[in-house]
């Protein structure tokens, strides 16, 4: 089993470990850590997820074909969170079904590779990341407000439980408001140009975040449509 002498994953460069091999975990977790990158190890699937929700990482490396990889790519879409996929030298594997797997919103995906190789790869991650993101980075408009570095909404005070697209079709509104944004490009910038999806979709998701952060969704005060083109958000 594998032993967890580190404290709660919390500092912005901290790195989350799942991996089945005990020994290149610990080896994983000492060279970063080398490094100055608070690193945390975890033995099971349900203790990865309970300690990437209640401390959120920046990076996460697991096993290539852990059953949590699916849950993790959820936590992606809404902490921004890098993820590692590794899989172990004695596991035969092509380099195909390594490359296919990038199309999946995993970061990198290691096959076979020694720790100090992966330890570099790790740390440009970081280091890019880091470079992209403001800390404390915070939109608000009346009684509404979100805060990006906790990944929290707030309404009056009181959190709000979006799904990830709710929270990224918020946020694009709060960084423009009074903007008009058409369905489509709503799509774009939330989906991806490449992403294939009726506009009705989005009429879906603002119906759902209507009622979570208006006081009458029937008669919205924020998130207002603007007939034959799109919506906007009332600042």
């Amino acid at each position: 089993m594998l032993t967890d002498h580190s404290s709660a994953v919390t500092a912005r460069d901290a790195v989350l470990i799942y991996l089945k091999s005990e020994p290149f975990a610990q080896s994983l977790k000492e060279a970063l850590e080398s490094r100055g990158h608070r690193s945390r190890t975890v033995t099971t699937e349900s203790a990865a997820l309970t300690e990437a929700k209640a401390n959120v990482p920046s990076l996460i490396i697991l096993d290539r074909y852990s059953r949590a990889i699916d849950s993790f790519r959820q936590m992606r879409t809404l902490n921004s969170v890098a993820i590692v996929a590794v899989q172990e030298r004695d596991i035969p594997f092509q380099d195909e079904d390594c490359l296919a797997e990038y199309d999946q919103d995993i970061d990198l995906i290691v096959c076979g590779q020694r720790v100090p190789e992966l330890v570099a790869r790790v740390r440009a991650i970081l280091r890019r990341r880091e470079a992209g993101v403001a800390s404390n980075i915070q939109f608000g408009t009346g009684n509404l407000r979100m805060d990006l570095d906790r990944h929290e909404v707030l309404v009056n005070g009181h959190g709000v439980d979006l799904t990830p697209k709710e929270f990224q079709i918020l946020k694009q509104f709060l960084e423009s408001p009074h903007r008009v944004f058409s369905r489509q490009e709503m799509l774009n910038r939330v989906w991806g140009e490449n992403y294939a999806l009726e506009e009705h979709a989005l009429d879906v998701h603002i119906h759902s975040l209507r009622q979570k952060i208006e006081q009458n969704p029937a008669t919205p005060t924020f998130l207002l449509t603007v007939r034959g083109v799109g919506y906007k958000l009332r600042a």
